[in-house]
């Protein structure tokens, strides 16, 4: 493959992961158990917030990532938690999550509102495309309600993780 085949070949995956995100933000505002506007509020400004958190983060590849991630994150936390989060909460979170996957260790945050969490990052393993893998875990706790999901990030050619699931 040439190098601008994989170029163009990766801004297509980039587009359609802000588009699958884009998608999943307005799914998860329209759709769910949700009790008022407060929740598809919270979902749309939680992924807006969390896109433009993102884009604080990397360069180049690195900041489609952190803003696919930081999208996904926002829109997550804003329909559950979220709403009940501080900026300063939502920013801690990302943080370790994006630290605990860059670095391998588990990342722990408190922020002054209360709301804490932590991110368990497993180990790197191999998939079908031969790109390096690892799952891991963001436990978030708000008002003591506690909150847990997972995802999948993979690591691209140039070092950098991307959230993928």
């Amino acid at each position: 493959m040439t190098s601008s085949s994989t170029s163009s070949h990766s801004l297509r995956n980039r587009a359609i992961a802000l588009g699958a995100c884009g998608a999943m933000a307005f799914s998860l505002a329209a759709c769910g158990p949700q009790t008022g506007p407060n929740e598809v509020g919270g979902t749309l400004i939680g992924a807006v917030a969390g896109g433009a958190i993102g884009s604080m983060f990397g360069g180049g590849a690195g900041k489609a990532a952190a803003i696919v991630a930081g999208t996904m994150i926002g829109g997550y936390l804003g329909n559950t938690v979220g709403r009940n989060m501080d900026e300063n909460a939502r920013q801690q979170a990302y943080a370790a999550q994006m630290n605990a996957i860059n670095a391998g260790q588990a990342q722990s945050w408190r922020a002054p509102s209360g709301a804490y969490g932590s991110v368990t990052p497993g180990p790197v393993y191999v998939d079908q495309s031969s790109q390096a893998c690892r799952q891991y875990t963001h436990t978030i706790v708000v008002d003591g309600k506690r909150q847990t999901g997972t995802g999948t990030a993979c690591r691209n050619p140039n070092g950098t993780w991307q959230i993928v699931s």
